[in-house]
């Protein structure tokens, strides 16, 4: 199949594209330089290149985001460009890649992806969204940032299902040409943890003079979290732990 990963140089799309490449398909990568083996030109923020990029793709794999930046623009604004450029006639499927918990999760960001599904699921195209868990490297990141010096402070009471990106790459493959859901799926990994675990082994090995303390986060976003707005309630499981992950 004729293949296009729209965030195709990011994380995921590093692990995505040459999968898909080895099962066969015919995979171009999406930018807006549009660089690399296979890059294409596509602007989602502004529209640009969009129907030269989309041209003969059957299947869509939509990874690409702002989170940094404007999600409103590229996310919910560059979804719906999207919708408008794909060839009606061609297209058998569309792989839109969420969050777990953007329909719960009182984040501005979490609201533009969830806004971005409500775009798909209008749209009249065979889509399925999936809904993955915090991957392992972006967690690794965020812990590296919160440490202050000898502390590593931490939400209390915040439990996660981190996934690692290769298992999350191997599952889009898979689903990207099956037949489309027309609905939510979800997809997180081995292993339910509290946030406070998940950084007490990480200190163990990347900081271990640090010292994890948990502190209370109030409002609507710390009672969210807390009470499993991150956890995925049905679909599939990766195999790699944390563990495996800090170890390799």
């Amino acid at each position: 199949m004729d293949v296009l990963v729209t965030g195709g140089t990011g994380r995921l799309g590093q692990d995505l594209v040459p999968r898909l490449r080895e099962d066969g398909h015919r995979v171009r990568q999406m930018s807006r330089r549009g660089t690399g083996p296979g890059g294409v030109r596509g602007d989602l923020a502004t529209g640009r290149d969009l129907g030269i990029a989309l041209a003969g793709a059957e299947v869509v794999v939509h990874a690409a985001s702002d989170p940094r930046g404007d999600p409103w623009e590229v996310d919910v604004a560059g979804t719906r460009r999207l919708v408008e450029a794909v060839d009606r006639s061609l297209l058998r499927h569309l792989v839109y890649v969420s969050i777990v918990g953007v329909d719960r999760i009182p984040l501005g960001y979490y609201r533009a992806k969830y806004a971005a599904e409500q775009v798909l699921l209008a749209s009249g195209l065979p889509v399925t969204l999936v809904r993955v868990t915090q991957f392992h490297h972006f967690v690794d990141g965020l812990l590296a940032t919160a440490r202050r010096g000898p502390l590593l402070p931490v939400p209390m009471g915040w439990r996660v299902r981190p996934v690692d990106v290769a298992d999350a790459a191997a599952h889009l493959a898979g689903l990207a040409t099956a037949p489309a859901a027309g609905a939510v799926v979800e997809f997180g990994g081995p292993q339910e943890h509290s946030v406070a675990d998940l950084a007490r082994s990480w200190a163990a090995l990347r900081a271990p003079t640090a010292r994890v303390v948990a502190t209370p986060v109030p409002g609507r976003l710390g009672a969210a979290v807390r009470d499993g707005g991150a956890l995925p309630a049905r679909g599939g499981r990766g195999g790699r732990t944390w563990e495996e992950y800090l170890r390799g």
